[in-house]
């Protein structure tokens, strides 16, 4: 029988929690799905873990190793893998609430088709804090930029995308010696298609680990610049505020900066919102290059 939903786990040496997805999974109320663990080149004992779980049989598994190409490039080869009408993404650090795959399937039979793109729901703390605020009573529907910028939402939310479409956009691209390209490329472009539907339930609990790429930002900024450079474009293009393309245009300007590319008021997609960030692109690029900060988050 097919199923419905594929939970997808980029990983990368990340044997110690993630246990935490596993037995989440063996808790789920529905068994409509599949886990895709993407192993992305761990030198940990991350494979004879799951083997050890394959051979357990209770949850069904499939799992692929690749080099290490980072998180967009985990997602990448997830996406030519997954044939399940729906996917989502946990994180190798988070793990699903228990009647999680049971909410979304139900959900969708009821509600959803191919005017949407999939489902939006919450994240919480491992003890049931929302991450942010639950999302406004009166919606129903709506972009994932919309959401945020005209209905004001906060906090990370849980994607689940129809895998028909997010197929049809472009992969993430890869740059030589670069491991990260934002992720929002891919669910922007998707923003053009059509809305998400909205649930207020949580699905999944989330803990931000030292180690994770939210709480290293800055370093992945000095990093990645290439990956962030042209995702700023992307998001430039189909900010759907001023105030979003300008500050995306900062971001732009530094980046740019980062890899010497002197021609990026030309190639930017909204030539005067950019002139207009330049300085503040300008003053970003030198803080970036002189802190020893890893994040800008507030952290405890």
């Amino acid at each position: 029988m097919n199923k419905t939903l594929t939970v997808f786990t980029p990983t990368y040496n990340r044997a110690y929690t993630l246990h935490l997805s596993y037995e989440s999974l063996k808790r789920q109320t529905s068994k409509d799905f599949v886990w895709l663990i993407i192993d992305d080149g761990s030198t940990d004992n991350t494979k004879d873990l799951i083997n050890k779980w394959i051979t357990e049989n209770i949850v069904p598994i499939r799992y692929h190793y690749q080099i290490n190409k980072g998180m967009h490039g985990a997602h990448n080869a997830a996406y030519e893998l997954i044939d399940t009408e729906l996917n989502v993404c946990i994180d190798s650090d988070d793990y699903m609430a228990d009647d999680a795959v049971e909410k979304i399937v139900h959900f969708w039979e009821k509600y959803g088709s191919d005017k949407y793109a999939g489902i939006v729901a919450l994240d919480a703390t491992p003890n049931g804090q929302i991450i942010g605020a639950k999302m406004p009573d009166y919606l129903t529907e709506s972009t994932l930029s919309h959401l945020y910028s005209k209905h004001k939402a906060k906090g990370d939310k849980k994607l689940v995308y129809r895998t028909e479409l997010i197929n049809k956009t472009p992969p993430y691209p890869v740059f030589p010696g670069e491991k990260y390209c934002p992720l929002s490329y891919k669910y922007i472009l998707i923003d053009q298609e059509c809305p998400l539907l909205l649930m207020n339930e949580i699905l999944c609990y989330v803990e931000y680990l030292p180690d994770g790429s939210s709480m290293n930002i800055i370093n992945q900024y000095k990093k990645n610049p290439n990956g962030f450079a042209f995702f700023r474009k992307v998001a430039i293009e189909y900010a759907p505020t001023f105030k979003e393309s300008f500050r995306e245009s900062v971001h732009y300007v530094s980046s740019s900066l980062m890899i010497g590319n002197n021609k990026f008021l030309r190639e930017s997609p909204k030539f005067l919102t950019t002139l207009l960030a330049t300085p503040f692109g300008i003053f970003l690029y030198l803080y970036i290059k002189r802190t020893n900060k890893a994040t800008v988050l507030k952290s405890g």
